[in-house]
């Protein structure tokens, strides 16, 4: 890949987001993460699949 190529992919990394109020905010990406995952786990526990 030359200098050339690279410019457009470093570009398009740029515009690419998870549209969350801030490209920073990973703890509150966690948080909401570990959040779905318990929520999934009760569902599951409570209709008997587990």
């Amino acid at each position: 890949m030359n200098a050339n190529s690279a410019a457009p992919a470093a570009r398009a990394r740029d515009l690419v987001g998870t549209g969350g109020p801030k490209e920073d905010s990973t703890w509150l990406e966690h948080v909401l993460g570990w959040t779905l995952v318990v929520v999934v786990a009760m569902f599951v526990t409570q209709i008997g699949w587990l």
